[in-house]
C-alpha cells in the first residue's frame, strides 16, 4: 500500500487525476492524505469534494482555510468574495451531504504507520504534539456540534496574535484555528504574523517560518503541510511542505509517505 500526500487542489480537478494517473494511485490499494484547500479559486471544487468525499476510509483531509470559508459561507457567516468559485458546491443537489462531510474534517492527522503528522498550515512554537492535537480537538468538537454556526460568525480576525493557556471562548478558537489554517510567519517570541505571504526571504525584520522559530517544542516531528505557495515545494526541519501553487498556474505535488519519501509534481493544466 502506497500513501500519498496531495497539496492544495483547490479545485483543479484535471490536475488531481493526471497526478493519480502519473503516481499510478490504484483506490483499492493506496491511500491518499490531502493538506486540506480541497475547493476555491480552481474551476471544479464540486468535482474534487465529490472525489475525495466518495473515497471514504481511503483519503484522508485536513480543513484548509478555503474549506472553512467554503462552511462560513454556506452557514450564512460571510459572503462570497469575487475570486471565489464555490458557486456550484452551494447550488449542488448534494450540497448538505458534502457540506456535513467537510465540517467533520480534522485540523491535524497523524500516522503512526508513517511516522507524519499532516497539518495545512503551521504550529505556533509553543505547542509539542500532544498540545497541537488536544487544541485541534477542541475546534473539531464545535465545528461537529450545534455550536458551528456560532463559530463561523467568530472566525475570522488576526487577533489574538500570541498564545496563552488562559485565552478562553472564541479568541482560543480562533487563534487555534488561525495555526492551523493561515500560519506562515511568526516572531521570535511566538507572536503571529499572519499579513506576511511572501516568501522568506522577501520578508524584513524579525519575521521567521514558524519552522525555523528557535526552540519550537514541535522540533522532532516530521510534519508535512501546504498552504504556502510562496514557498514552493519544501523540506527544512522536518518539515515538508508541498503546496507548488497549481491554482495559480504551477503544479500540484505529491509526497508518497510510505518508504522514503519522494516527491511527484503534475503541471497545471490551465487552472490558473
Amino acid at each position: 500500500m502506497a500513501v500519498f500526500v496531495i497539496g492544495d487542489v483547490q479545485g483543479c480537478y484535471d490536475a488531481l487525476r493526471a497526478l493519480l494517473r502519473r503516481v499510478r494511485y490504484s483506490p483499492d490499494r493506496d491511500r491518499l492524505w490531502f493538506v486540506g484547500d480541497l475547493v476555491n479559486r480552481g474551476p471544479r471544487s464540486l468535482d474534487v469534494l465529490r472525489f475525495v468525499r466518495d473515497l471514504g476510509e481511503g483519503a484522508v483531509a485536513v480543513l484548509g482555510n478555503h474549506d472553512l470559508h467554503l462552511l462560513a459561507v454556506a452557514a450564512g457567516a460571510q459572503a462570497l468574495r469575487p475570486a471565489d468559485t464555490l458557486a456550484p458546491i452551494l447550488a449542488a443537489p448534494d450540497r448538505s451531504a458534502l457540506l456535513d462531510w467537510l465540517r467533520r474534517r480534522p485540523l491535524l492527522h497523524e500516522d503512526p504507520h508513517t511516522g507524519f503528522v499532516m497539518i495545512h498550515a503551521g504550529l505556533p512554537p509553543q505547542w509539542d504534539l500532544a498540545q497541537a492535537r488536544a487544541r485541534a480537538r477542541e475546534v473539531e468538537a464545535v465545528l461537529a456540534s450545534d455550536a458551528s454556526e456560532a463559530f463561523f460568525r467568530h472566525l475570522y480576525g488576526d487577533r489574538p496574535a500570541r498564545w496563552s493557556e488562559r485565552l478562553t471562548g472564541w479568541d482560543r478558537l480562533r487563534f487555534i484555528v488561525n495555526c492551523f489554517t493561515r500560519l506562515r510567519f511568526c516572531t521570535p517570541e511566538g507572536e503571529l504574523l499572519l499579513a506576511e505571504k511572501g516568501p522568506p526571504e522577501s520578508i524584513a525584520g524579525s519575521a521567521l517560518p514558524w519552522f525555523r522559530v528557535p526552540g519550537r517544542a514541535s522540533a522532532g516531528l516530521c510534519i508535512v503541510c501546504g498552504h504556502w505557495a510562496a514557498l514552493g515545494r519544501h523540506r527544512e526541519a522536518g518539515v515538508w511542505a508541498i503546496d507548488s501553487g497549481c491554482v495559480w498556474g504551477g503544479a500540484l505535488t505529491a509526497l508518497r509517505l510510505d518508504e522514503s519519501p519522494v516527491w511527484c509534481s503534475e503541471p497545471c493544466g490551465g487552472c490558473d
